[in-house]
């Protein structure tokens, strides 16, 4: 396909700049996602809010997260990766304001979720198209920057939680409408990016992917028709991929119960250790954050050192120790609860968090890239969902620790999973992953059979 001029250094510098918009998506969903547990305590504070309200409050921006990658990552195939590229911020924009002004739980439960599509669209769109425009050496760690950017979101999040918590009682307003300045000024930016050239060719459309090629590498590229044969979603449930899509979207419904069951009740968990002071519950929980983020750092510096499945069996193999010791322990303290959540998280991030972005791009073809993307993030958002839904509920039942058991189990089947079935893509180009799949039937990644390792 003539995608080669992509692996020259001179494009490390557009690369970056696809990437870091790409990245700046990420991180409005981090911090549109987070910020809503930071500004929970004082919602609650102003209105009177059931358990089951509260739960749908926190709940409905990844409901709507779920839509949003099911339906515009099929757009995303169909349309374009940069015409949806630039739509879902509009929706980050103007519902992330309206958040800001809802006056009544109801009012924010629906501009929660329908910001929640934007930001479920992000997902397959920015990981898409990040993957795309990257050279064969360094996608890895571009795509897993992506992943990177969520937790520093999260951590925005907080620190915007702390600085606006002096302003009183409708300090939780001012808290989400920054989400909303954030991204108008990402919106601005990403407009002047180009279309993807393997996009363009994977739709007969070579002769536009050559002047997007000369346009970014500045030398005449002649980009031969795509051979393979175009497949619609469907086919991500065939023979020849089903195990694939099983494994994208099972390790990440994993980490995403996990993560989100733990993180979005941080705040909650640690308050009765606090003696009611509101700082302190944002210092543990920003604590926790920053140790995710580091975590997400590591993963980012190792993916292309020691490669995608080493990496995701020892994130699991932690995030389950961790977990397992949490719900061993009935009487913790709050530095206990902290160090442990925080090295749960580090784990999770280091390799569930950011591979995310990462095997989901690598393994399908261009032509069902970001819908197989988009299927995996909508199977992760309803284990986000359960994790959410379903923890306060074995809370009430069972007590913190006892509670904490569903999440290590979750997580023990995300290591079964990963062990099972995670190949190794590091150092091949999209292409040749694409053709591995066209060879004969039986062909397969390394890795893909027995759980081999690569």
């Amino acid at each position: 396909m003539s995608f080669e001029h992509l692996d020259s250094p001179k494009l490390k510098r557009f690369q970056r700049k696809v990437t870091l918009l790409s990245a700046a998506g990420t991180f409005l969903d981090g911090f549109d996602l987070t910020v809503i547990a930071v500004a929970m305590p004082l919602i609650l504070s102003q209105w009177e809010i059931t358990p089951g309200l509260q739960g749908l409050i926190t709940s409905s921006a990844v409901i709507g997260s779920l839509i949003g990658a099911l339906w515009l990552g099929n757009l995303t195939d169909k349309y374009g990766r940069k015409a949806m590229y630039v739509v879902d911020l509009v929706a980050f924009v103007v519902f992330a304001a309206l958040t800001a002004f809802a006056q009544a739980p109801w009012q924010l439960i629906l501009f929660r979720f329908l910001l929640g599509i934007g930001i479920g669209a992000d997902y397959p769109i920015s990981a898409t198209l990040v993957s795309e425009f990257s050279s064969t050496k360094s996608r890895g760690k571009h795509s897993t920057s992506l992943g990177a950017m969520w937790f520093v979101g999260a951590v925005t999040a907080y620190l915007i939680g702390m600085l606006m918590l002096p302003l009183g009682a409708s300090a939780w307003r001012y808290m989400l409408l920054v989400g909303a300045v954030f991204a108008l000024i990402v919106f601005f930016f990403r407009v002047t990016l180009p279309e993807s050239p393997r996009w363009l060719a994977s739709r007969g459309r070579e002769k536009e992917a050559e002047e997007i090629m000369l346009k970014i590498t500045g030398q005449k590229v002649i980009i031969k028709p795509d051979a393979a044969p175009k497949q619609k979603a469907g086919a991500l449930f065939t023979k020849s991929l089903f195990k694939r899509t099983f494994f994208v979207c099972g390790f990440w419904f994993c980490y995403a119960v996990a993560y989100y069951g733990i993180s979005m009740y941080t705040p909650t968990i640690l308050k009765p250790f606090t003696n009611g002071s509101q700082m302190m519950v944002y210092t543990g929980s920003l604590t926790v954050s920053v140790l995710g983020l580091l975590g997400a750092i590591v993963g980012l510096n190792l993916v292309e050192r020691i490669g995608r499945r080493p990496l995701i069996i020892t994130s699991f193999t932690g995030l389950s120790i961790a977990l397992i010791i949490l719900a061993l322990n009935p009487h913790p303290t709050m530095a206990f609860l902290v160090i442990l959540f925080s090295l749960a998280v580090l784990f999770a991030n280091m390799g569930g968090g950011i591979l995310n972005f990462v095997y989901p791009t690598e393994l399908f073809p261009t032509s069902i890239r970001a819908s197989a993307s988009g299927l995996a993030t909508g199977v992760s958002r309803i284990g986000s969902i359960l994790g959410i839904l379903v923890f306060p509920n074995l809370v009430a039942a069972w007590g913190n620790s006892k509670a904490l058991w569903f999440f290590a189990v979750i997580s023990m089947a995300g290591l079964i999973v990963s062990v099972l079935l995670a190949p190794e893509t590091k150092g091949k180009n999209l292409e040749e992953l694409n053709n591995e799949l066209n060879v004969s039937p039986g062909t397969t990644l390394k890795g893909e059979n027995h759980g081999e390792m690569a």
